[in-house]
């Protein structure tokens, strides 16, 4: 019975070490792996963010522009900010270069009251260096540069942040490619900052409105707004008779002139935002859009402080058409895209604005045995003088462009934009007091007025998807008002190496061409 009673035992023991061997060899349950999942609610490239009902998208593009002709990447040559891009001597550079790469990020959530979306735009940027016609001459550009275009949240029909104005046409600046310099309509493209409802009205017909900050966006909504007697200190307007009193423009004065600046810019605090609607209707055989503005001109003071005084704030507005037209008979889609715009007092929204400098020269040979031939204008939205109310200038403008696609790899198009700018007749009189003052009427004829016109032409190849190579040749004419000649100490223009001389005043033309290589992803 013992033997038989150990036995048992041991088998006993055995069994449950047996047993607890088995047990201890179990894998222990691991937990769940969270994959990334795709998300097909907003289209191709959304992908839901782990643990979250929050749908993610990255994209982009990677760039790099070679500018001939141009002092700016793909932009204005006759502009005397781009760092004599205008001066035609030994300080203009005749080739341009930029790098950049562009990322955005996306973001949708279904909810209750709709999908919450975040949109968020950032660009980095390494362009060539220019010149300044400093003695020696110094280089300026070639480092690093980082942009923020667009920041911004919708929901319920709301968006608030930073993205391209209901004003702009759906292409904003570019009817059919082209340089950012096209005339005849805004160009928000980079974004300004703004509060917007939307309403969809079904069948493609939808109504916003929205209050934009006028100090944002490359300018916001603001031009210049000159203060004509800061050049003088004295310069004045009866209210009676309409007679102008001017002190005389100093040289420095001139020399501002000669540039398109036509005072001390003199904008107050901003009082009010940009007003803003818009209705468009949106199909299948096009689009129609229509909106208005309203822009408050609030300026500084007539003199150094507030003693001076000032003019009352004043209103500007605009208004603005476009159309689009598909697939048009001329092959699968193909479009016309047209618009047109007129300003009183909001200038930045014919004349676009980006890379659009709001005063500019350019200068060339003179076929009268002048020295050289110069031509210069200003853009502004108003204009005052001591003791005087603000004159609101006025504008219109109008651009468009045709879409060719040969085939799925080669498309074409060609584009053109115009635009006009009128000074009133007490600005006219302000401005051209210190013309007179500064190069005297014996030569020379004042007349502040100027019109723009580029015409273009581009071709894109897409040899494989998302990889697009693009030639745009682009001429620009500018077609200022003044004639006759200037000479003077008043001509001297340091920054462009220019000597004091005479210069025939004449209109301006310029050839740029832009080569662009990008990948989007």
């Amino acid at each position: 019975m013992k033997l038989v009673k150990s036995l048992l035992l041991g088998s006993a023991a055995g069994l449950i070490a047996a047993g607890g061997a088995q047990a201890a060899d179990l894998p222990l349950k691991a937990k769940a792996v969270e994959y990334v999942k795709i998300c097909s609610l907003y289209g191709a490239g959304f992908y839901y963010m782990p643990g979250t009902d929050t749908c993610i998208k990255l994209g982009g593009y990677v760039r790099a522009d070679m500018v001939l002709g141009g002092a700016n990447d793909y932009g204005f040559r006759n502009s005397n900010a781009t760092f004599n891009g205008g001066s035609n001597n030994r300080l203009t550079s005749y080739y341009y270069g930029r790098a950049r790469m562009d990322l955005t990020v996306d973001t949708r959530t279904a909810t209750e009251y709709g999908v919450v979306r975040t949109f968020a735009d950032m660009v980095f940027s390494v362009d060539s260096q220019t010149a300044s016609g400093s003695t020696p001459s110094t280089l300026s550009g070639g480092t690093a540069g980082l942009g923020l275009y667009h920041a911004f949240i919708q929901f319920a029909g709301f968006t608030f942040g930073r993205t391209v104005s209901i004003f702009d046409a759906p292409w904003t600046g570019y009817p059919a490619g082209g340089p950012d310099t096209i005339p005849g309509g805004s160009n928000f493209v980079t974004g300004v900052n703004q509060a917007t409802y939307t309403a969809d009205f079904g069948q493609g017909v939808s109504g916003s409105v929205s209050i934009q900050d006028q100090g944002t966006g490359n300018g916001g909504g603001q031009s210049n707004l000159w203060n004509a007697s800061g050049f003088a200190g004295s310069a004045s307007i009866s209210s009676t008779t309409g007679a102008i009193t001017l002190t005389p423009a100093s040289t420095a004065a001139g020399a501002a002139l000669i540039q398109g600046i036509y005072g001390s810019p003199d904008w107050g605090g901003t009082r009010s935002p940009d007003i803003l609607g818009q209705v468009r209707v949106d199909q299948a055989w096009g689009l129609f859009q229509i909106a208005a503005l309203a822009h408050e001109l609030n300026s500084a003071y007539y003199g150094a402080n507030e003693t001076t005084g000032h003019p009352d704030m004043k209103w500007g507005w605009a208004v603005q058409g476009v159309l689009s037209i598909k697939n048009i008979p001329t092959g699968a889609g193909d479009s016309i895209n047209m618009q047109a715009v007129y300003a009183d007092g909001a200038a930045h929204y014919v004349f676009g604005n980006i890379s659009w400098p709001q005063n500019f020269s350019m200068y060339s040979g003179s076929g009268i045995g002048a020295y050289q031939s110069v031509g210069f204008a200003g853009i502004s939205d108003g204009v005052f003088g001591a003791g005087t109310s603000i004159e609101t200038t006025k504008a219109w403008g109008f651009r468009g462009g045709y879409n060719h696609n040969w085939n799925p790899n080669w498309v074409s198009a060609i584009y053109g934009g115009y635009a006009q700018m009128s000074y009133g007749t007490m600005s006219k009189g302000l401005i051209c007091a210190n013309f007179a003052a500064a190069y005297g009427t014996a030569t020379a004829t004042c007349n502040p007025d100027f019109a723009i016109g580029v015409v273009g032409v581009n071709t894109v190849w897409t040899p494989v998807k998302n990889l697009a190579f693009t030639a745009d040749l682009s001429w620009t004419h500018l077609d200022q008002k003044y004639s006759g000649t200037i000479s003077g100490p008043a001509t001297a223009v340091s920054a462009f190496a220019k000597p004091a001389a005479t210069y025939e005043l004449k209109d301006q033309n310029s050839l740029t061409l832009l080569l662009r290589a990008q990948r989007n992803f």
